[in-house]
């Protein structure tokens, strides 16, 4: 018969193979998209990427080279690695001494000498000596009140402005026994690579996040902007637990609270959140603060600094920074809870 002929048979994986490839355009003229979840763990917490890429494009590729940055930076920043860049750092004791840095150990100092200056040492990437006292450190110290003269001795032992940073990158210490701990804005730097690298790919709707704080860019792959959510701030609160709702486009986001890590003596809660201007946990009923900026380097740190600074000190400096949007929660004495929003930010829920 005719269908058992040889050009019958190739003409028919012809047709199969111009249809699979008109499929396939077809898929691809009318935009057919989907949305890949990429997830992992850092820096002691975890990681969630969401990218909205081609319907037959495959992903393994980009989570490998995530993974590689993420552990350059962790290895390049983390002081629980005995010979990382900043625990070498930390090591040397002497003044005057140049200590060359890589480029991302560069970027970070330079965020955190501008973050020291603008907040008037609200932020202090220095108070380690503080934040093992508290007991709050990697030290296992026991959580206890210290001494004024403790504290005193410790904070001597603090303060940005005793480290210099060259423009050819390198740091030099004023003072032998000061110490860094970037941990507070080395977990934006990372979001901000993780986004860099998704751009690279020629990938723009996506979002990064790593232990809560992250980076929105384009749209969802519905074609609706992105959401992030404000975990309600008390201390039994499940992380699921939404407070607020913002609406993010093509910006970072970072969020602090004191609800967390604390402890209480004689009725009163002390707070990891410490004040690197006086070495004291901040009282000042501010529990939670969340900052929308270009960046999420810059967006960690200043989060902490408005921490420190409290709501109507902090709210005026954030109102003073371009492109940078915050929302203060305060708890008043009747446990009840005050938003304070900065000039150009309303929430969705």
């Amino acid at each position: 018969m005719v269908q058992n002929s040889p050009l019958f048979n190739g003409s028919f994986k012809f047709i199969n193979i111009a249809f699979l490839v008109f499929f396939m355009l077809l898929f691809s003229s009318c935009g057919f998209q989907k949305e890949v979840l990429l997830t992992g763990k850092t820096m002691g917490t975890t990681y969630h990427i969401k990218v909205v890429i081609g319907y037959f494009e495959d992903s393994n590729e980009l989570k490998d080279r995530i993974e590689q940055k993420l552990k350059e930076i962790n290895h390049s920043m983390s002081t629980f690695i005995r010979d990382s860049e900043i625990s070498k750092f930390n090591a040397l004791r002497r003044s005057g001494e140049k200590f060359y840095i890589s480029n991302d150990f560069f970027h970070v100092v330079t965020v955190a000498e501008k973050l020291f200056r603008l907040t008037g040492g609200a932020w202090d990437g220095t108070i380690k000596p503080l934040v093992d006292l508290w007991g709050f450190g990697k030290s296992n110290i026991p959580n206890k009140i210290p001494s004024e003269k403790e504290i005193k001795n410790a904070w001597l032992n603090t303060g940005f402005h005793h480290i210099d940073i060259s423009a050819n990158r390198y740091l030099v210490k004023k003072q032998g026994s000061i110490s860094l701990d970037l941990a507070s804005i080395a977990k934006g730097f990372a979001v901000d690579q993780m986004a860099t690298i998704i751009q690279k790919y020629g990938i723009q709707n996506f979002l990064v996040e790593i232990g809560g704080d992250g980076y929105a860019s384009g749209l969802r792959n519905d074609g609706k902007p992105w959401k992030i959510g404000i975990n309600q701030p008390h201390p039994d609160a499940p992380a699921d637990q939404v407070y607020k709702v913002l609406t993010l486009q093509n910006k970072a986001f970072a969020t602090s609270g004191d609800y967390r890590n604390f402890f209480e003596r004689n009725g009163k809660r002390f707070s990891h959140i410490l004040d690197p201007r006086n070495g004291f946990p901040v009282s000042n009923g501010v529990v939670s603060v969340s900052i929308l900026a270009d960046t999420c380097t810059f967006a960690d740190g200043l989060a902490t600094a408005v921490m420190v600074l409290g709501p109507e000190e902090g709210l005026a400096l954030v109102n003073r920074i371009d492109n940078t949007e915050c929302l203060i929660i305060v708890r008043k004495n009747d446990d009840t809870l005050v938003d304070y929003y900065s000039k150009g930010l309303r929430p969705d829920a």
